[in-house]
């Protein structure tokens, strides 16, 4: 990867907004008592964004090959997380070695050799042929489907999904060679922030729950006005793109649009087994998979619209 002024220029952007909120978050809470559950919440997440830009600036500095490493130890972490919240049998121990031991680095190793057609292929069809196989061979039958499918779809949604935010670092496009990172800090970056202006439109203008008995909190004005402002910051990112100002907008509605949907069927995912988070690896924000639950369902689909349309 090849540094260059523009990928410097949005980090030392987001250091100095996240800064700013960092001191007006201590002048809210200064104000208004550091007792109070909201005032403890916020500056949790305050904390939670610093090592979030930790992460991903070491990310997109360090090169493909520590990017991918970085993002295969994302997908143990979630994978962790789905499994533990599913409560798995013990007859699933072995398959759950392969998911963890086997799966999961051969799918971060395609990756980083850049074999595109197994990359795409190898959980969905090699994976989701394995595991049902590898539970029948422990002769235990009850609740076999469930117990197959919870495998399989931790699997997707902690290793398949996830593994396409680092994928486009590999995206060979012309007259932008080198630079891709700088496609996997505009994905997190609108991501992030239109579910942070989500919750401050919700906060301040909601009144109508999207899906109530999912996520009471997500409202239909906050996902306008997160969606649309988050949007409007896409298109003024253009520049660190190869794409036009109004291609630009559009891929950041698509993704604003897939991160809100994943948000929601994650939300499900956690009522169905009665519990808040995935966990409480990051304090305010849960488990990892709480905080890249949107990334999950963004980043395949906006990895395979920019090949298909950009490269």
């Amino acid at each position: 990867m090849t540094m260059d002024s523009e990928l410097l220029m949005l980090l030392a952007g987001l250091i100095g907004l996240l800064t700013l909120a960092t001191v007006a978050g201590r002048f809210v809470v200064r104000r208004k008592g550091a007792d109070r559950p909201d005032m403890r919440n916020l500056i949790q997440r305050i904390r939670a964004w610093w090592g979030m830009l930790l992460f991903f600036g070491l990310a997109v500095l360090a090169g493909s090959g520590m990017t991918v490493l970085l993002f295969a130890a994302v997908s143990f972490l979630a994978l962790r997380e789905f499994i533990t919240l599913t409560r798995p049998h013990r007859a699933d121990h072995r398959a759950l070695f392969w998911a963890f031991f086997i799966l999961t680095p051969m799918q971060y190793i395609l990756l980083y050799r850049e074999m595109y057609g197994m990359f795409t292929i190898f959980i969905p069809v090699y994976g989701f042929l394995w595991m049902p196989v590898r539970n029948v061979l422990a002769g235990e039958t009850e609740d076999f489907l469930a117990r197959t499918a919870k495998v399989q779809w931790a699997l997707m949604v902690a290793v398949y999904f996830i593994s396409h935010a680092p994928a486009l670092l590999l995206l060979d496009i012309e007259g932008y060679e080198g630079e891709s990172a700088k496609l996997l800090l505009f994905l997190v970056v609108v991501v992030q922030a239109s579910d942070v202006l989500q919750y401050v439109w919700g906060k301040t203008l909601g009144r109508r729950p999207v899906a109530p008995t999912l996520s009471p909190g997500k409202t239909v004005e906050g996902f306008i006005g997160g969606v649309a402002s988050a949007t409007a910051l896409g298109a003024a990112l253009w520049w660190i793109t190869p794409f036009t100002p109004w291609q630009a907008a559009g891929y950041a509605y698509v993704i604003c649009v897939m991160g809100f949907l994943g948000g929601l069927v994650m939300s499900a995912i956690k009522r169905d087994r009665g519990v808040k988070d995935f966990g409480s690896l990051i304090e305010g924000h849960g488990g990892m998979l709480d905080r890249v639950d949107s990334i999950c369902f963004s980043a395949p689909l906006f990895f395979h619209l920019v090949r298909f349309f950009t490269q």
